[in-house]
């Protein structure tokens, strides 16, 4: 178990697959919380674990790390991530992904919603939108705390590949990616900036056509150049820019996907969105103006997670 600290902050990665061992280092080494690193391989959360603790030292972080086979570790968590799931390989979609991952993440949140109740959950195992409403359904946790990771992720491929073509420092750049987590996610070139100038001013529309495009296919080229795994460095770093907003209460606006009860013409689904995150999960959803093309592509996404949804029979 591991030893209380003055911070009091624990998070749970279920998954030490590259996604969730990654989170749980970003996690340790900001010392933004303890970390209990869980997996059913028996070994693996505990060598990935005792690695990173081993690098404290030199790194200079105070957090702590287990890894463990057993959920009872897990007990009282702040925040669990779940990354558990089988990653996507050159030709699958994430829709592929469905009725093998449903199982997996049912199993995983009866646990977590058994041994933390008061838990924030961030969904990342794909498909994303689908699993954080399996999750929700499941746990029957309050939707403000059932959050999925993909907005974050799909804006920060927008923001790196926007600055490629202007030759400027990503950080530069904000931008907003809407929408489900796959082909139809709807990218928002009107509300994305470098230094405040919209990108609609700095690009032809060829240009961001292209770019709206590489992003929607964002995780299968990465799928396609690694041929035996999928991305795991950026989903990783997302999920980590969440977990802070929420345990250093920022009240962050950011895109996630997170249920809706009819804002924006949507009634329960799980849809990618702005939101704003703290200590509570989502404090705020944030209603942006939207064209009529903008609204009707953020619709036609949600359409296509719904199609997913009913093939469960949740």
């Amino acid at each position: 178990m591991l030893k209380e600290r003055k911070m009091g902050k624990k998070v749970t990665v279920v998954g030490a697959g590259f996604v969730g061992a990654t989170c749980a280092r970003r996690i340790i080494e900001k010392d933004l919380a303890d970390v209990v690193l869980i997996d059913i391989i028996e070994g693996l959360p505990q060598g990935r674990a005792l690695d990173l603790m081993e690098s404290a030292p030199i790194e200079g972080y105070s957090a702590q790390i287990i890894g463990t086979n057993d959920y009872k570790d897990t007990k009282n968590s702040d925040i669990v991530v779940v990354t558990a799931g089988i990653a996507r390989k050159p030709g699958m979609s994430r829709d592929d992904l469905l009725q093998i991952n449903a199982k997996i993440i049912k199993d995983v949140v009866e646990n977590i919603a058994k041994f933390s109740p008061n838990a924030i959950l961030i969904m990342v195992t794909n498909p994303l939108d689908v699993m954080s409403y399996l999750a929700y359904k499941t746990t029957k946790f309050k939707s403000s705390k059932v959050i999925g990771m993909a907005g974050v992720l799909d804006s920060a491929r927008y923001r790196f590949f926007i600055a490629q073509a202007l030759g400027v420092t990503p950080s530069l750049v904000n931008a907003f990616v809407l929408g489900g987590h796959g082909d139809s996610m709807v990218p928002l070139p009107r509300y994305s900036t470098v230094n405040g100038i919209p990108i609609t001013q700095l690009l032809d529309i060829k240009k961001i056509n292209q770019i709206n495009e590489r992003t929607k296919n964002g995780g299968a080229e990465i799928v396609g150049l690694l041929k035996t795994g999928s991305a795991y460095y950026a989903p990783s770093a997302s999920v980590v820019e969440m977990v802070k907003s929420i345990l250093l209460n920022e009240n962050r606006i950011l895109p996630c996907c997170v249920f809706l009860k009819g804002e924006y013409g949507l009634k329960d689904i799980y849809c990618g969105i702005p939101v704003r995150l703290s200590k509570n999960g989502v404090e705020e959803i944030i209603k942006i103006d939207l064209t009529k093309e903008e609204l009707e592509s953020l619709k036609n996404s949600s359409e296509a997670v719904k199609k997913n949804i009913k093939k469960l029979n949740i």
